[in-house]
């Protein structure tokens, strides 16, 4: 089924998509610049990798797992779209009605790019290449293709009428989750905690910082598929509760630790973001203010925890974007426009948000343990304490980033 193509909106779906390819490098730079000075090349490439390997498994079938004809409400038909069949300059009106079909493939592409690559901040220092590599081909096959259906494709959490604006659920719950599974599976790094909480360049990590903002923006507003009103409201939304969040991070971090952290400011506004996401274009920039607070509490508390726990997540990659994913598919059952608390003084909508996005995150977190042990049965996953002391970048790269 086609439609007419809309210029406009076309022109704003390539500016979308452009944006979200940044995010990728951008996720580099915020990772590299957090990262220890003698593991910022396996970081940061452990993004680009994900560009090439995703690319292709997007284009063997992985966008028909994603967005083929329904298979029993869980997967998609590989075979629809294999090697770009059936994809072109043509409308499609399931997805993207006034848009060539061919940049919804590629827009959908880019979200799929980033997923993995938002878990390698939890498992710093402790995976091999050739792991990640196995990991990222089978997570992508057995979380982000189903998951991905279930919510955008015309799967089963779909006919619930279950929401996710722009992937809090599909991409951060998973990918937070998925990396909690990581660090568990793991286990700690051997290293001192002065050493766990070196950062080798933070003007580097505010770069990363910026674009990650900057990207946001397509990542967010791109989820309306058109240059409408609903697509200003999530570019709004975003920048709220952006700010909202960081500005109650670093009050709450304040008068938590009595001093000020400039890994604090940048965090602060990651959280506000993730946690945006599933709800920008269903909610008011009003209730994103609200929203923006809550995450600079919540995700702020789910990072305690887990230093509590004594989980090794090096850049609280499941505190700030998994339970900012989560909490923010939660809250479109309390401040969307429609179905919601607010909206209807009714708790259907709140119900198959929580129920949702609980299922997702359970999901994500169990397959993912099943992976690694898969993976780790046919090739080392783990790094020794010698690579883990001396750096990964001279073992896996024979190169470093600072010459010294």
């Amino acid at each position: 089924m086609t439609h007419s193509i809309n210029t406009g909106d076309t022109a704003f779906i390539i500016l979308c998509t452009a944006l979200v390819c940044l995010m990728t490098p951008g996720l580099a730079f915020f990772y590299g610049g957090l990262s220890r000075k003698n593991n910022v090349l396996i970081i940061m490439s452990q993004s680009f990798v994900s560009v090439g390997i995703t690319t292709i498994m997007w284009i063997l079938g992985g966008f028909g797992l994603a967005f083929g004809t329904d298979i029993g409400g869980i997967i998609g038909n590989p075979a629809d779209f294999f090697l770009m069949k059936n994809v072109g300059s043509l409308s499609n009106l399931l997805h993207g009605a006034t848009i060539p079909f061919i940049m919804f493939f590629a827009f959908q592409l880019m979200f799929c790019i980033i997923t993995v690559p938002l878990m390698t901040g939890a498992f710093a220092d402790r995976m091999t290449m050739k792991g990640y590599i196995l990991l990222v081909i089978a997570w992508n096959l057995l979380i982000y293709f189903p998951i991905c259906h279930w919510v955008w494709g015309g799967g089963f959490l779909s006919h619930y009428n279950f929401r996710d604006f722009a992937g809090g659920t599909v991409i951060h719950t998973t990918a937070g989750f998925g990396s909690l599974a990581t660090i568990l599976f793991l286990g700690q790094r051997k290293l001192t905690n002065k050493q766990k909480n070196q950062h080798n360049n933070l003007m580097v990590a505010a770069i990363g910082t910026g674009l990650l903002w900057f990207g946001w923006f397509g990542f967010n507003s791109g989820g309306a598929l058109r240059a409408d009103t609903q697509a200003v409201n999530a570019f709004v939304s975003t920048f709220i509760s952006l700010a909202t969040a960081l500005t109650v991070w670093i009050i709450f971090a304040k008068v938590k630790k009595g001093y000020y952290d400039f890994v604090d400011i940048l965090t602060g506004s990651v959280a506000g973001l993730a946690t945006i996401t599933p709800c920008a274009g269903y909610v008011t920039p009003t209730s994103a203010f609200v929203i923006g607070a809550i995450a600079g509490i919540v995700c702020n508390i789910a990072v305690d925890f887990r230093k509590k726990k004594g989980w090794d997540d090096a850049l609280d990659v499941w505190g700030v974007h998994g339970m900012g994913g989560f909490t923010g598919t939660i809250l479109i059952g309390i401040f969307g426009t429609t179905d919601s608390l607010i909206s209807s003084n009714g708790a259907h909508g709140l119900v198959v948000q929580v129920l949702g996005v609980c299922l997702v995150a359970i999901y994500s977190f169990l397959v993912t343990r099943l992976i690694l042990i898969l993976i780790s049965k046919i090739a080392r996953i783990k790094t020794t304490e010698q690579e883990q002391e001396e750096g990964l970048d001279s073992y896996f790269f024979h190169q470093v980033t600072y010459d010294e």
